[in-house]
């Protein structure tokens, strides 16, 4: 049975590095014989906002509810997308708020602080881009994106193991060195479809 992959663009832009990164790996991926579905956070329809936080139910929009279904489908999850301010894109950062919530990511049990995570069984890699050096986002200033992604959001809803792939500085990169990107994740992608 092939291996089921849902390939998540968190960068609104279809024209960028992180297209081509999602397009290359969703590619590869297919290409060795993973079953793959591909989501562009840009081409979907919904409110980013949690307007009342989890206090009211705000209904979700056909796409979340269709992107619902595609995260419970797949085993394996790709989240594509850079890093801006040190964070998530707001779009993404939206996307989670609206769809990882109580019952479907996770669940508190009652009378207690522990909880569920209902994602559990799945897998994930991020492929993160950025305008300073990895190393420096690493050591400087502790990756506070990369932490919040693995370890508060996926971890948190039963999502591991999370492994983090990080590319940069993007400014002013040379086409060869972005070459050398696509070609190192689509690497990536024909080994998580041989799987």
């Amino acid at each position: 049975m092939s291996r089921r992959i849902l390939v998540i663009l968190g960068q609104p832009s279809s024209n960028s590095l992180c297209a081509a990164l999602a397009s290359t790996y969703a590619d590869a991926a297919r290409h060795a014989g993973a079953e793959v579905r591909l989501l562009e956070l840009g081409e979907m329809q919904f409110d980013p906002i949690l307007h009342h936080g989890y206090e009211h139910s705000q209904p979700l929009e056909t796409d979340l509810r269709n992107a619902q279904v595609d995260i419970t489908w797949a085993q394996h999850l790709v989240w594509v997308y850079p890093i801006w301010w040190g964070g998530l894109p707001a779009l993404l950062k939206g996307f989670l708020d609206r769809i990882f919530l109580p019952g479907f990511a996770f669940k508190y049990r009652s009378n207690s602080a522990l909880w569920d995570r209902l994602l559990a069984g799945r897998t994930a890699e991020l492929l993160v881009t950025m305008d300073f050096p990895p190393w420096y986002y690493r050591w400087v200033q502790r990756q506070p994106g990369h932490r919040q992604m693995k370890q508060s959001i996926l971890e948190f809803s039963g999502i591991r193991p999370v492994r983090v792939h990080s590319f940069g500085p993007v400014v002013k990169s040379s086409a060869a060195r972005r070459a050398a990107w696509i070609e190192h994740v689509r690497m990536l992608g024909t080994r998580a479809g041989l799987r």
